[in-house]
């Protein structure tokens, strides 16, 4: 089953790449341009490696306008000239490369990923602007259009290097992206800038003028001077930018430990193995988390104590991490009185939250990434739980993670529910990435549980009004509410939503660890660790 998921995934994954599809493809190569992936490849270190960001952004979002695959922008963390950058390729197949709501939020997240690890950014430009038909939910709003120059402006004042390639269109306030940027190259023939096209021209000033005229390489490098440099096709352009990120200094690193890297103990494909089919079944979160860190490199804090979290010191690629995992097996808890207590795995309790809290506050002492493995179905419930505690113990955990100064990276291994989804890092704790397998669910409650509990509430609102379900209207009732419900559990759902930077094969994951601390190894930590209140 996981290898079928798998499969279902690198076949989405190409599709992509595809964009608006092979015949716009056709005509976009006809007027000499690259495509947004030929131009990412292009410019990438030839074999090396690089993160996809905002995977699925769009999947299944604005049917009724012929939808926005990718969201209209091909986004990526990788190397050029050796130096790890992001690179942000606007895909002009997909309705000439317009901004939808969800393209402008995968904007910003490439922006946001940005600044956190104070890192180069390139941006590919091939776009027609905002989607009219939509601009009430993409131009006013803080997190909207606006923040994308906004944010062009204090990157420029934290010193982080920006460079602009103008391939395509770049018109109205998203002419401001390039121009903001510390270089701005433009391709002869097919790029262009100005804050209003001709056509805008004639109706508002009577000026009849063509648009190469108006905004075109020539013009913006001899006359305007708003651009830098003009280039006969896309790939001199390309070449430009290597040439100018070639030359940039080193700045301080945040110094975070590495050494010489060593393979796992067991090969990456074991997690298919490891991971049961059914997520209901228990597996040892240890397995797999063996799989990814260097071999004979775990130091396990407390394992003996809170054993539904797994909290251990390790290295991956060489670079030392502090590992907060869901432990699934059932596992057995000393208590008082010499006495044992069975814990469901997958649950926090009061004993694992305490203890993660510590090992997270450890880490940040030392100037140690956090990674998280999810699969948790939430903190104990019931009066044994609520009489010990759990909500206290569970806000120490949550705020011992919540104010890290380390970079923190989350993985969704399985389950993703309610606050566990919170206390394990989950998007709104600002991990630098995270990232989904195929196996994972992210919701308030399972499915199950959410179809009964709605079921309830509307079986009590139906009592109300003097009218009862009949067993087979009950159970076609919660049959719709689970298969809606369900719909929302899967990560594509989130993927396209950006809950997500996207939907990775396991085998990836190391990878994704070790760009992603390089990666933050360039933004040096000046923050002060401070966890205020604790509640104890």
């Amino acid at each position: 089953m996981i290898q079928e998921l798998i499969a279902n995934l690198q076949k989405k994954q190409a599709d992509l790449k595809l964009g608006g599809g092979l015949k716009r493809i056709e005509k976009h190569k006809e007027k000499g341009k690259m495509t947004a992936w030929e131009r990412i490849f292009y410019l990438l270190d030839e074999h090396s490696d690089y993160i996809e960001i905002g995977m699925f952004a769009g999947e299944g979002l604005y049917q009724e306008e012929g939808g926005c695959p990718n969201g209209g922008v091909a986004i990526v963390m990788g190397y050029v000239k050796g130096r790890i950058c992001i690179v942000v390729s606007n895909d002009a197949t997909v309705k000439a490369g317009a901004w939808f709501p969800i393209a402008a939020k995968k904007n910003l997240r490439a922006q946001e990923i940005a600044m956190e690890n104070r890192i180069p950014i390139i941006y590919l430009v091939d776009s027609a602007g905002v989607y009219l038909p939509m601009q009430d939910e993409i131009f006013p709003d803080k997190e909207h259009f606006g923040r994308i120059f906004r944010n062009n402006a204090k990157m420029s004042s934290m010193g982080i290097p920006q460079i602009s390639a103008i391939m395509g269109s770049c018109v109205a306030g998203g002419a401001y992206l390039p121009i903001m940027s510390d270089y701005a190259f433009i391709v002869e023939g097919t790029g262009s800038v100005f804050l209003a096209g001709s056509y805008l021209v004639k109706s508002s000033i009577g000026e009849v003028i063509d648009n190469e005229t108006l905004g075109g390489a020539k013009t913006h490098t001899e006359i305007s001077g708003v651009t830098d440099n003009k280039y006969p096709n896309d790939a001199s352009c390309l070449d430009a930018i290597k040439n100018v990120i070639d030359k940039f200094g080193e700045n301080e690193t945040a110094k975070f430990s590495r050494i010489k890297a060593v393979k796992p103990s067991y090969p990456a494909e074991k997690i298919y193995d490891i991971l049961p089919s059914d997520r209901t079944k228990p597996y040892n979160m240890l397995e797999i988390i063996k799989c990814i860190v260097d071999d004979d490199s775990m130091e396990e804090y407390k394992k003996d104590y809170g054993k539904t979290i797994i909290c251990t010191l390790a290295r991956i690629d060489g670079w030392a991490v502090g590992i907060v995992a869901n432990q699934r097996e059932i596992v057995k808890a000393k208590k008082p009185g010499n006495s044992t207590e069975l814990q469901m795995g997958g649950v926090i309790y009061s004993d694992s939250a305490d203890k993660a809290a510590r090992f997270i506050m450890n880490c940040n002492q030392q100037k140690i990434p956090l990674v998280f493995f999810q699969d948790v179905s939430g903190f104990m419930v019931g009066s044994r739980s609520e009489h010990g505690g759990i909500i206290k113990d569970g806000a120490k955990m949550v705020n011992a993670m919540a104010n890290s100064v380390v970079p923190k990276f989350t993985f969704i291994v399985g389950n993703s529910y309610g606050a566990g989804n919170y206390a394990m890092c989950g998007k709104a704790y600002d991990p630098r990435l995270i990232y989904a397998w195929p196996t994972s669910q992210l919701a308030v409650m399972s499915g199950a549980a959410a179809g009964k509990t709605l079921l309830q509430i509307q079986e009590s609102a139906l009592k109300a009004k003097g009218t009862s379900l009949t067993p087979d209207e009950e159970n076609i009732l919660l049959k719709t509410i689970e298969d809606r419900y369900n719909e929302q559990l899967s990560p594509y759902y989130a993927a396209a939503r950006l809950w997500v930077d996207g939907i990775i094969d396991p085998k990836e994951t190391r990878k994704v660890i070790s760009m992603g601390i390089e990666a933050a190894n360039h933004s040096p930590i000046t923050e002060r660790y401070n966890v205020g209140v604790i509640q104890t």
